[in-house]
Order: C-alpha cells, then sequence, then structure tokens
C-alpha cells in the first residue's frame, strides 16, 4: 500500500475549521513560552461581558505504510494558538484572566499528547485514514467537555480557589505525560 498523507486542524471555541491553510498566523504550544495579551489580536465583540477567548486546537498530519502485513504510521501533532481569532476586552483584562486563557492553550496541549498516546497505542488497518480520523473526532469531543468543565467549575476564572486548584492538577498532568 502506498503512503497515506493527511492534515488537519480544528480551532476550539470557534466555528472555524480550517485545512492545508499552513501559512495562517499561529503560536506553537511551548512550555517556555507562555501567552501574553499581546499574542491576543482578535477583534472582541460589541458590548460583550466576556474578558477574552482563547482560539486554539490540535492540528495533526500523518503518512503511513504497510510494512510486514502492519500499518506503520509516521505522524506530528501540534497544540496551536491562532493570535487573530484570539481576542481580549481591554477594560475586563487583568493577571488572573490571562492566566486561566492560558490554561485553555495547556488543556489543548494537554488533549494534543493525549491524541499523541492513542495513535501510539492503536493498531491501524488498511483503513487508516478513517481510524485516525475518528480517534481525532473523539479526543476533540473529549477536548471541548473538558474545557466547557473547566469554565464552569471555575465560573470562567472568577472561583479563584477553583482556578488555582485546576491549575494544579493540569500543570501536574502535563509534567507527568512529559514528552
Amino acid at each position: 500500500m502506498g503512503i497515506i498523507r493527511c492534515l488537519f486542524v480544528l480551532c476550539l471555541f470557534t466555528s472555524y475549521a480550517q485545512q492545508g491553510e499552513q501559512d495562517e498566523d499561529r503560536i506553537v504550544w511551548d512550555p517556555d513560552r507562555k501567552l501574553t495579551w499581546a499574542d491576543f489580536q482578535g477583534d472582541p465583540p460589541g458590548g460583550g461581558q466576556v474578558a477574552a477567548l482563547t482560539a486554539s486546537g490540535i492540528s495533526y498530519s500523518f503518512s503511513s505504510m504497510q510494512r510486514g502485513g502492519e500499518m506503520v504510521i509516521d505522524y506530528e501533532v501540534t497544540a496551536s494558538f491562532y493570535p487573530s481569532r484570539s481576542w481580549y476586552q481591554r477594560h475586563l483584562a487583568s493577571a488572573k484572566i490571562l492566566a486561566h486563557e492560558q490554561l485553555h492553550f495547556d488543556i489543548t496541549e494537554l488533549f494534543a499528547r493525549k491524541f499523541r498516546a492513542r495513535l501510539d497505542t492503536t493498531r491501524f488497518t488498511e483503513n487508516i485514514k478513517a481510524e485516525v480520523r475518528k480517534i481525532f473526532r473523539e479526543v476533540n469531543l473529549e477536548l471541548k467537555v473538558f474545557q466547557d468543565r473547566y469554565d464552569l467549575e471555575t465560573n470562567s476564572s472568577r472561583l479563584t480557589d477553583r482556578q488555582w486548584e485546576w491549575q494544579y492538577n493540569i500543570d501536574l498532568e502535563l509534567a507527568a505525560s512529559h514528552e
């Protein structure tokens, strides 16, 4: 079987899905690079009470080949932040809210790692394209539920104790799954 190549991107918190647009400005998750308000370059909607929105998502590409009767996969999975679709309201901005938005991006990286782990442990068939796509959809659904729970349980950063608990737990999970 020949090599299969695919690229998919899902941007969370926006209804925008993109495929194959490599030139878009994005920030790839890096443990040593934290978001700043300057990274949020989109225009906020008028009159809203939402302080900020993080547009982040998981992208992947892969190639595969059949070797020794098994499908072998080579992949790249990336957690990205999209500055042009992320925004904040200056009059509501604070360090606390920025930390909340950073954690949304960190959670995206955590689920990118979960996606990588699933790719590493799955035995694929010749229907690999559909199988990878299915895993991607499942991970992104889990990510959306998790992100929504984070906002709900922290009341979008307003519950300081819960925000701190989430920060601590996500930091632990990232450290435990360090790549």
